[in-house]
């Protein structure tokens, strides 16, 4: 199928091609994997920029969603890919045959950096559901980072960047710009932009006045924001 991309389509591509840390916030239906894929193949075989790239995604998402969607468009008839998913022996399998896409569910990150004695040699990461990584304690989210810096490019595809509120948003971007927009902790960013607890809700924290508008500007210059109602006619 032939894939003609609309205006806010190609905008996201080129965005993914000229920023190496992008947080792509698209609606649902807004066509992000393909969106991704097409910055994909222009950055592998235009650009030459990038030789072997991760996509991290939910179990079902990279099982099916990722491989129908690189194999339904003709102009992506060019990338190698291989999923690895299922049983270890499996995944081993995958990752040792030879393609230009990796693509693995992101509950075996941990064993991907830590367990599986592979060397994690990709200058590319794309993070499908983004939001998925919003616990700093998390074991994929502590795995990914050790890797990080051996990352030359990173993506992070959502629509729901804080689904319970602007504390979510810490983790995600710090796994993308290792602290340079939201701070090096967790705590400096607590502090900075949010209220103590008081004793009646002693776990929840309430932005500050004026905390969303300046989060926003620390990190605009690495995201790319549109929502479905914006841009889809029913």
């Amino acid at each position: 199928m032939n894939f003609s991309p609309h205006n806010y389509q190609s905008y996201a591509i080129d965005y993914i091609e000229t920023h190496p840390i992008a947080a792509v916030l698209l609606d649902m239906g807004l066509g992000k994997t393909a969106i991704t894929l097409t910055a994909l193949y222009a950055l592998l075989f235009d650009y030459f920029e990038i030789t072997r790239v991760l996509v991290i995604a939910p179990l079902r998402v990279a099982r099916n969603t990722w491989p129908q969607e690189i194999e339904k468009w003709d102009h992506l008839k060019d990338i190698r890919y291989s999923v690895a998913v299922g049983t270890e022996k499996e995944r081993l399998d995958a990752f040792r045959r030879d393609a230009d896409i990796y693509i693995i569910n992101r509950e075996n990150v941990g064993w991907l950096v830590e367990s599986s004695g592979l060397p994690f040699d990709y200058d590319m990461v794309v993070i499908d559901e983004l939001s998925s990584f919003k616990s700093y304690q998390a074991k994929r989210f502590r795995a990914l980072l050790k890797v990080r810096p051996r990352v030359k490019r990173i993506v992070g595809l959502t629509g729901t960047p804080a689904p319970n509120g602007l504390e979510d948003l810490w983790p995600q971007i710090f796994l993308l710009d290792r602290g340079a927009r939201l701070g090096r902790t967790m705590r400096s960013y607590l502090d900075l932009y949010f209220d103590t607890p008081n004793s009646w809700t002693p776990y929840r924290r309430e932005p500050r006045p004026g905390a969303e508008e300046a989060i926003y500007r620390r990190i605009g210059d690495i995201c790319v924001s549109m929502r479905a109602a914006d841009h889809l006619r029913m």
